[in-house]
């Protein structure tokens, strides 16, 4: 058995080297498109000089470029930090302009090029992927454009429904003489059972505030258009459903 898995791993081996494709490119670098894939289904590509008596390794900034060009900025100090603990854990580095790369000897390049692009597809997958960290960072990105759109609010309010449940919501616009009070709540991943349990919420929190408030969700559309369903399930409770590329037609209702 142990020579057949060895026969199998040689034959891994040999795959990987005859999908890896090597181009001069100018200044000195070397393309090397490899057979991993990205979320994409693009063969990763990275570029490697000869410096000194190293070279340096890098994916010249492909990585981080498409994940903001998807709509995934990486202007948060969670998402920055997110960013610099997975990039650490493969030995390599963000540079100014934003591409990862990492140095190595003639001994260790093996290795340094495999962590590179574990890396790559370790940020690659990061951002969409891990939902604990997605729901923090949409509530980040909400409060930070509530920042910058002169929006004021309380994050993180907690009352008390008709159930003598506790419920908190992500923010609280307070009555103006304009409008009534306005409650926040960020959902990142859009389905039926976020619907019915943040109904829930609401239902029992509702006759405790001011007969005229509203319940404003700012629902992630980033993945993929909204099922009509769900918004019109918070429409029929009486919410105002707010998908995200929509958000700043809120920004007068909000500031008001």
């Amino acid at each position: 058995m142990s020579a057949e898995i060895a026969e199998l791993v040689d034959k891994y081996v040999r795959w990987i080297k005859d999908k890896t494709v090597l181009l001069e490119v100018s200044g000195g670098w070397t393309e090397i498109t490899t057979p991993h894939l990205d979320r994409h289904n693009d063969q990763l590509q990275i570029y490697v000089k000869k410096q000194g008596d190293g070279f340096v390794l890098t994916d010249d900034g492909y990585i981080i470029s498409d994940l903001i060009s998807s709509g995934c900025s990486l202007d948060s100090p969670k998402r920055e930090a997110l960013l610099k603990m997975t990039l650490a854990g493969f030995g390599v580095h963000q540079t100014p302009q934003n591409q990862l790369e990492t140095q190595a000897t003639a001994e260790n390049f093996p290795l340094k090029k495999h962590n590179l692009l574990q890396a790559m597809l370790a940020v690659n997958d990061l951002f969409y992927l891990a939902t604990p960290f997605m729901q923090s960072i949409f509530y980040e990105d909400v409060q930070k454009w509530l920042d910058e759109s002169d929006i004021r609010y309380t994050p993180n309010c907690k009352f008390t429904g008709k159930s003598g449940y506790d419920h908190k919501f992500d923010f609280v616009i307070p009555k103006s003489r304009r409008q009534p009070e306005r409650i926040l709540q960020t959902v990142n991943n859009p389905s039926k059972d976020a619907v019915e349990g943040l109904m829930f919420k609401w239902l029992d929190t509702k006759d405790t505030r001011q007969a005229d408030a509203r319940l404003y969700v700012m629902l992630n559309d980033e993945r993929g258009h909204l099922a009509n369903s769900l918004t019109n399930a918070f429409s029929n409770y009486g919410a105002v459903p707010v998908p995200w590329s929509e958000h700043e037609q809120t920004v007068e209702i909000l500031r008001a």
